[in-house]
């Protein structure tokens, strides 16, 4: 009960850290916005072309779109959550007080992550996902029950999200620079989450090969529970078992680097 308390109270820290940003939430809310109008027009042409183009209709292609912002930041789909600060530790060789601390390294930084995911969905991606729905046609449930299958999702989706960011984190123990690592982590997660298109759009085998991969598990297995295109339980089996490939691959891969540990300058 210790344990879980110090890591809850980690998460509120991180929840806290964000929530200081003001000016750099409020930055967020606007370019998800406009980012969202943007794309909505764009999606609707296409959809006037291609009619329930990968199995959505307009409203559902809308609705994709204002979730795909409000997880943009949430989901740190780009980059930008915990990873960057356990890049620098080990890059400065301050990792090395945190494998001193009477706690788990690997859920610390989880916990941290989904404070910090909690505040980018409440302060960020809340007011971008309402105006869409003030504004546009989208595809809403009416029932509670829809809503709350979502937010199981969207907590799935948050292990997700972390466990290939602190796959790609731990590489700087070798690397000694998270540059190139990060840029990679970019560009994946920018085509293989869905955020441009929805991956289930994406023709044959290469549709079912991103569909495959653990990055699905973050926008469009969400938005596809919140919309009723697929079975909850199965969705969940789904981001459930990515969760566990990745920690449990990250937790291999903290072990093998604790055990050479190479801190910068000595």
């Amino acid at each position: 009960m210790g344990s879980w308390r110090l890591y809850a109270t980690v998460a509120a820290g991180g929840f806290r850290r964000y929530a200081t940003y003001r000016a750099a939430t409020f930055a967020g809310v606007f370019t998800n916005t406009v980012f969202g109008v943007i794309l909505v027009y764009t999606y609707l042409a296409l959809w006037d072309e291609k009619p329930h183009l990968g199995g959505y209709d307009q409203a559902q292609a809308v609705t994709y779109v204002w979730l795909g912002q409000c997880l943009y930041s949430t989901l740190a789909l780009q980059g930008g959550g915990a990873e960057k600060d356990v890049i620098e530790r080990i890059r400065t060789g301050e990792i090395a007080v945190d494998l001193y601390r009477p706690a788990d390294l690997q859920l610390w930084w989880l916990a941290s992550d989904l404070g910090r995911s909690l505040f980018q969905l409440l302060g960020r991606g809340v007011i971008p996902f309402v105006f869409g729905a003030l504004f546009f046609p989208m595809a809403l449930p009416a029932d509670v029950t829809s809503w709350a299958a979502l937010f199981v999702a969207l907590l799935l989706a948050m292990v997700v999200s972390f466990g290939i960011r602190y796959l790609a984190a731990l590489s700087v123990f070798w690397l000694m620079d998270g540059m190139g690592i990060m840029q990679a982590v970019m560009i994946t997660g920018v085509f293989c989450s869905g955020i441009v298109f929805p991956l289930n759009a994406f023709p044959g085998a290469l549709g079912d090969l991103v569909r495959a991969l653990p990055w699905a598990a973050q926008l469009q297995v969400p938005a596809d529970v919140l919309m009723g295109e697929t079975d909850p339980l199965g969705a969940y089996a789904f981001q459930a078992t990515w969760a566990v490939v990745l920690l449990g691959a990250g937790r291999l891969l903290q072990s093998a680097a604790t055990r050479r540990v190479v801190v910068q300058g000595g």
